[in-house]
C-alpha cells in the first residue's frame, strides 16, 4: 500500500515537472519569436521620404514604349533597382515575377538600372524579363538616392512614396507591400508599435 502511495506521489511530481517545463518552453518560444520577427526592407533616410511625392519621370523602355514613374496613374508602381552583375538581384527575379502576377491588378513592377544598353538588352533576354517595363536612367537612381542594390520603392497611384528600402529576400520585398497595406512606413515600425507615417 505504501509503495502505491509513493508511486502516485512520484507520478504527480513528474506531471507537475513536465507542466512547468512546457510552460517554460512556451515562454522561451514567445521570446524567440519576438527576436526573429519578420524583418522588412532596410529603409535608408535619404531620397524622397515615405509620404512624400516621388520625382516624376517619363522614360523610354527597353523593347519600346514609355514608362511613367511618379505622378498619378491607374495603379501602384513597384520600382526595383537592379544590375546584371548583382547576384542578389538575380536571386530575386523569380520572386518579382510572382509578385507581378499576384499583384497585377493593383501594382505595376518596373525594373530600373543604368549603364550600357547592349549589356541590359542581353540581360533582359537571358533572364526572360520581357514582361517587365525596364528603364535605364542614372538620374532616376540619383533622385531616389540609391546607393546599394537591390533597392525597391513602392509608390501609390497618386505618385506618393509609400515604402522603400534595400531588399535581399522575399520577405523584405513583400514587406514593402505589407507596409502600404498597414499604413506604416515600414514593417519594423509596425512591429515596434510606432505611429504610422505613411498615411501622412
Amino acid at each position: 500500500m505504501e509503495a502505491l502511495i509513493v508511486s502516485n506521489i512520484l507520478l504527480w511530481l513528474a506531471v507537475l515537472a513536465l507542466l512547468a517545463t512546457v510552460l517554460a518552453l512556451g515562454r522561451q518560444i514567445g521570446i524567440l519569436y519576438e527576436r526573429i520577427a519578420p524583418m522588412g526592407a532596410l529603409m535608408m533616410d535619404s531620397g524622397p521620404g515615405v509620404g512624400q511625392p516621388a520625382p516624376v519621370f517619363a522614360l523610354p523602355a527597353l523593347g519600346g514604349g514609355q514608362v511613367n514613374i511618379g505622378g498619378t496613374g491607374p495603379r501602384n508602381t513597384l520600382l526595383f533597382f537592379l544590375s546584371p552583375t548583382c547576384p542578389v538581384c538575380k536571386k530575386l527575379l523569380p520572386i518579382l515575377k510572382s509578385v507581378q502576377k499576384a499583384e497585377a491588378s493593383t501594382t505595376q513592377v518596373v525594373l530600373a538600372s543604368d549603364g550600357e544598353l547592349p549589356e541590359h538588352e542581353e540581360f533582359r533576354q537571358r533572364a526572360d524579363l520581357g514582361a517587365f517595363p525596364y528603364v535605364l536612367s542614372a538620374e532616376l537612381g540619383m533622385r531616389f538616392h540609391v546607393s546599394k542594390l537591390p533597392y525597391a520603392v513602392l509608390m501609390d497611384a497618386q505618385g506618393t512614396v509609400r515604402a522603400k528600402g534595400l531588399v535581399n529576400s522575399r520577405e523584405q520585398l513583400e514587406s514593402l507591400l505589407a507596409a502600404q497595406e498597414l499604413g506604416v512606413a515600414s514593417v519594423q515600425q509596425y512591429l515596434e508599435g510606432q505611429p504610422a507615417k505613411a498615411s501622412a
